[in-house]
C-alpha cells in the first residue's frame, strides 16, 4: 500500500517525480508549520524553518541515494549543525523531528505513508494542545519564604502545611540582607479547595509579615 514512487529498476530520478516528491514536502512541511504556529509561541524564522526542512531533507535523501561515502559526509556536516545550535522547547525539538520524518519519507519516495503520517500526528497535537488531556497536576507550587535569622524553619511551618498542603518538600535555604534573614524555597502541592489567600496569610502571621511567594513551577516550556 504504502509503495515508492521511485522507479528503482532504472537509473537517475525522473524530473516529474523529483517534483512530486518536492511538491509534497513542501505541502507537508506548510501544515507542520500551520500546526506549529496555531499550538505554540513562536517566530517566523522558524515557522519558515519548519516549512522548508523537510524539502531540504528530502534533497539530501536523494543526493545520498545510497552513496556510503555521501552519508558519513553529511551526517558529519548535520553533526555541526546540531552542536551550534541552541537547545530548544520540546515542542520546538518535536517540530525538528517532525519535519525531519517528512523530508525522509518523501526522499524515500513514500508520499502516501508520509501523508498518512503527518495527519495523524497532527490531529494528536491539536487534541493535546486544546484538551485537558496529559495536563500536569495543577496544585503543584513553588513557595519562597522569608523569615527572621532567629526562627526555627524546620518546625514553625508544620501546622499550616498540614492543613492547606498534602506535600511540602524543603528544596532551597540561603541567607539574604548580610545574613539577617533565611530565604526558603518549598515545592508544595495544594489541598483541593483551600483559598490560596488564607494560606499566604497565615504564613505571614508565622514569618513576621515577610516576604512571601506563591508560584507556579517552573516547567521547560517556559525556558
Amino acid at each position: 500500500m504504502f509503495n515508492s514512487i521511485f522507479d528503482t529498476t532504472t537509473a537517475g530520478l525522473e524530473i516529474n517525480t523529483a517534483l512530486i516528491a518536492a511538491g509534497a514536502a513542501l505541502a507537508l512541511g506548510m501544515v507542520l508549520a500551520f500546526t506549529h504556529r496555531a499550538t505554540s509561541q513562536t517566530t517566523k524564522g522558524f515557522l519558515v524553518t519548519l516549512a522548508t526542512l523537510p524539502l531540504l531533507v528530502m534533497a539530501v535523501m536523494i543526493m545520498i541515494n545510497g552513496n556510503l561515502g555521501t552519508s558519513i559526509a553529511i551526517l558529519g556536516a548535520f553533526s555541526l549543525i546540531r552542536f551550534r545550535s541552541l537547545q530548544g522547547r520540546a515542542k520546538d525539538l518535536l517540530s525538528v523531528f517532525f519535519a525531519m520524518m517528512i523530508g525522509l519519507a518523501c526522499g524515500m519516495g513514500h508520499i502516501l505513508f508520509g501523508a498518512v503520517i503527518t495527519v495523524i500526528a497532527v490531529i494528536a497535537i491539536l487534541l493535546f494542545s486544546y484538551t485537558r488531556f496529559l495536563e500536569p497536576n495543577q496544585k503543584e507550587r513553588v513557595l519562597r519564604i522569608t523569615i527572621p535569622e532567629d526562627m526555627d524553619y524546620s518546625e514553625v511551618f508544620n501546622e499550616i502545611f498540614k492543613k492547606y498542603t498534602s506535600r511540602a518538600d524543603l528544596i532551597t535555604m540561603k541567607t539574604v540582607n548580610m545574613g539577617s534573614l533565611y530565604d526558603l524555597t518549598y515545592n508544595v502541592r495544594l489541598k483541593g479547595g483551600i483559598k490560596e489567600k488564607d494560606f499566604i496569610d497565615e504564613l505571614r502571621v508565622k514569618n513576621c509579615n515577610l516576604k512571601v511567594m506563591l508560584s507556579q513551577p517552573v516547567l521547560e516550556e517556559d525556558i
